[in-house]
């Protein structure tokens, strides 16, 4: 089996690439990605692309049909990755996430790909009130990651699929430890923020809910989907993933954090305006098709993992934030070092 993966030098790259290993051990990984955070690595002795076969290097806006001759399955992760940096690149948010996604789609199914997996997202839910977001509920985008995400499904809705597969993985908020690690995601932000000095600051009053899904489990969803077929929720399918236990309230998840590094110190901002990004989500849909495949790590062990790998590479980091593991700051340095353009793409001339 032949797979393809965009955007496998990110965060979910490194533990898909192994637990693809792990199921399919005669599969062929091959990697392309544009390298924006490569060397965004904790870990500097430990190069996690062991994994891939073949490593391709370029832009998802100028990828040639060529590439996916003979792949059997494309996973798509290469993404504008976060709300903060969709602030800031909204435009390129839209050429990414949304108009090259879609491209990628067809140029897929010209070339004969059986599965195209398509790393979506349940922040498209929004706000949401009434109970946890299914598939069915109506959709409220409030940024424009969410957007894209949300627009990329409706685009290939409307293209004809030929004989492949689509699936789209609506993921719960990421979590968890990776080798190329993000700390611009809720929980681990709070696992760092509570080893390097002893506090959880929570911006807004604590009451939004999340889904979180720990990154290894996205990886378990993905050789899932991979390998779907027609007759488990159609040719198209859009689903959350995810599990129903894994909805927390934002001061739960630094609740938990804290009983886990004792003398913690947690700051709520109870003067907070509403936090209009609050949603709990149904992921019954996802368990009944992938019944081998439901997330199996519950938070409290994603924070223990964090925890053993974070003091075991003696991170003590104060200023975090301002460091290249929040994403955006990474992209800041690059456009400010002339090596990015502001459309996003490296400046070869340096």
């Amino acid at each position: 089996m032949n797979v393809f993966i965009t955007g496998n030098l990110g965060y979910v790259g490194p533990l898909l690439c192994k637990i693809l290993r792990d199921y399919y051990p005669s599969v062929n990984i091959v990697g392309y990605d544009t390298a924006f955070f490569a060397n965004d690595l904790l870990d500097l002795e430990v190069k996690p692309e062991y994994f891939v076969d073949t490593q391709h290097y370029g832009d998802i806006r100028d990828i040639k049909e060529e590439f996916l001759i003979g792949i059997d399955s494309v996973i798509h992760l290469a993404a504008i990755s976060n709300d903060p940096m969709g602030v800031e690149f909204e435009n390129v948010t839209e050429e990414i996430n949304r108009s090259a996604s879609v491209r990628l789609a067809q140029l897929s199914i010209n070339a004969g790909v059986k599965n195209f997996v398509y790393a979506s997202s349940c922040s498209m839910y929004g706000y949401s009130e009434g109970g946890a977001r299914k598939e069915t509920d109506p959709t409220n985008p409030l940024t424009s990651y969410a957007k894209s995400k949300i627009g990329t499904e409706e685009d290939v809705k409307n293209i004809s699929l030929g004989n492949m597969i689509f699936t789209s993985l609506r993921f719960a908020t990421a979590c968890g430890w990776s080798p190329r690690l993000r700390l611009d995601l809720v929980l681990n932000d709070f696992v760092a923020s509570a080893i390097s000095v002893s506090k959880i600051t929570v911006q807004s009053d604590g009451s939004p809910w999340r889904p979180l899904i720990d990154v290894e489990d996205m990886a378990r969803a993905i050789a899932w989907a991979i390998l779907r077929r027609k007759e488990e929720g159609g040719q198209f399918l859009a689903v959350n993933a995810g599990n129903n236990m894994n909805n927390f309230q934002v001061k739960v998840i630094a609740d938990k954090v804290a009983e886990q590094l004792p003398g913690t110190i947690i700051s709520i901002n109870e003067n907070a305006l509403p936090d209009k990004r609050s949603y709990a989500v149904d992921f019954s849909l996802f368990e009944s098709l992938a019944p081998n495949f439901v997330p199996q790590i519950k938070l409290e062990e994603s924070i223990r993992r964090l925890i053993f790998n974070l003091n075991h590479l003696e991170f003590n980091d104060k200023d975090f934030r301002n460091s290249n593991f929040i994403r955006l700051n990474s992209l800041r340095k690059r456009i400010k070092n002339n090596k990015l353009s502001t459309g996003l793409r490296w400046i070869y001339n340096n």
